[in-house]
């Protein structure tokens, strides 16, 4: 079992999933295998002896139960170490030095905010893991940095913070991998393989849903009634937000409030409208419409927890061609769990069952009736990995396999299978699905001023 595992996360890492830099903001995706290395980049190639010291900026529930196992996974044969610790919250930050401590066997030091962190000569590269609405923000601080980072998704929640983060990291040439993990599964490379090969035909729809029962989902009540605000650093917290008084829900069940998260779209849509943008090249939706409410968890939130958006894709100025993504989630029922489900004239793609097959494809009887050929795609099956829709996924070989990547492009400098780019388009499109969802109106995004509109203004909070 190990064996196998170990052979899924190495086959994972090396998958040519990689995306081209464009001049656009948004940018299109191009064949799988394509590879840019910036000059500054490339000059910082290291070899194999030359220790790689990360500093963890969040000890977040993600780090803890994920990243920090995945990332031993490969720390000993990439030559990767912690350093340092970066949190705000005194309890938090020794805990997490205490834990790594114990794990690892080193010396980790603990910094009471990023300042401190960043002014370690000792760190090469972070991770980060800290709330919903930082992660761009803490990309762009580590980018002026000159550290290469593995930095969890969402990328922005908005699009002020996601331009600033991708100036910064274009700026600086560091590595980034956002934590997209599909982009390192086999059964997802293959998908994106089959569809780009032109073999699935052209795309005319998806479905997409993520379903689950969990009331305690997002909530820390225990912490909450723990935490005290002078031991935390709240002014630092709020970052370019606006200044509230202190509200322990909002620093520790951030995803229920915007906008310090939009919660259903910043969670979990930015993974799977990720793999549309990946399959079809295709950078951001050319509409959004969406709708929903808090009809179940009535408990002081302002995300919803319960969401419907259909997105239109295809060429801008065109609606002659392209498809609709349609994408559900809710909080109060978990029937259906997580689907993403493809579909051409000639059949479906599942990527719950990993099963291409010939459903609801152009038959015999209904094309003779228009003096067609039957179309009917050759069933077969992709790789089998299991998505996981538990909170943290402890140590799972799609994360392990996605740390190995970026471990191994921290050394060649090679583009990530998650590079900046591929976060920058997912927030637009997870920023154009909350925009829609609270506005009521339908959202389209300017690449000119790189803006996300609603009824043509801009949307902010």
């Amino acid at each position: 079992m190990e064996s196998t595992r170990r052979t899924f996360i190495r086959r994972a890492a090396l998958g040519a999933t990689g995306i081209a830099l464009g001049s656009s903001w948004a940018v299109q995706g191009s064949a799988a295998g394509s590879r840019f290395i910036s000059a500054r980049s490339y000059g910082r190639i290291m070899g194999a002896n030359d220790r790689v010291r990360v500093g963890v900026v969040g000890f977040s529930d993600r780090f803890r139960q994920s990243l920090y196992p995945c990332f031993m996974d490969h720390s000993r044969e990439m030559n990767f170490e912690f350093a340092a610790l970066s949190d705000l919250w005194r309890l938090r930050r020794e805990e997490g030095v205490a834990f790594l401590r114990e794990k690892t066997g080193g010396e980790v030091a603990p910094c009471r905010n990023n300042e401190e962190l960043y002014q370690r000569s000792d760190i090469d590269a972070v991770i980060i893991s800290t709330a919903d609405f930082q992660h761009a923000l803490h990309l762009a601080e580590a980018a002026r940095e000159g550290k290469d980072a593995y930095c969890e998704k969402p990328f922005a929640e908005t699009m002020d913070d996601a331009n600033a983060a991708l100036e910064a990291v274009r700026k600086a040439g560091i590595v980034v991998q956002i934590g997209s993990q599909r982009r390192s599964a086999p059964n997802y490379q293959a998908a994106s393989d089959y569809i780009r090969s032109g073999k699935f035909g052209e795309i005319v729809m998806v479905e997409m849903s993520w379903n689950v029962n969990q009331p305690g989902r997002w909530r820390r009540p225990g912490l909450c009634a723990a935490i005290r605000e002078n031991d935390t650093d709240w002014p630092r917290y709020l970052m370019n937000r606006p200044r509230v008084p202190w509200d322990p829900r909002k620093y520790l069940e951030y995803r229920l409030f915007w906008p310090y998260s939009s919660g259903i779209p910043g969670q979990w849509m930015c993974h799977q409208i990720d793999t549309v943008h990946w399959f079809t090249g295709l950078a951001y939706p050319r509409s959004v419409v969406a709708n929903g409410g808090i009809y179940q968890w009535k408990d002081g939130r302002t995300n919803a927890d319960t969401l419907t958006a259909v997105f239109d894709y295809g060429p801008a100025g065109e609606r002659s061609s392209g498809f609709q993504v349609v994408y559900t989630s809710r909080f109060s029922n978990s029937a259906g769990g997580t689907k993403e489900l493809y579909y051409s004239n000639g059949g479906m793609l599942n990527l719950d069952t990993n099963m291409v097959t010939s459903d609801g494809g152009l038959r015999e009887r209904e094309a003779a009736a228009m003096d067609l050929k039957p179309n009917l795609l050759e069933t077969f099956e992709l790789p089998r990995v299991t998505v996981e829709t538990a909170a943290n996924t402890s140590g799972d070989p799609m994360t392990s396999a996605h740390m190995l990547n970026w471990m191994e492009c921290v050394r060649s400098r090679a583009v990530t299978h998650a590079p900046v780019e591929a976060g920058y388009n997912h927030a637009v499109a997870c920023i154009m699905a909350n925009a829609a969802f609270r506005t009521g109106r339908p959202v389209v995004f300017d690449p000119r001023s790189r803006q996300v509109l609603a009824g043509g203004k801009r949307f902010k909070y």
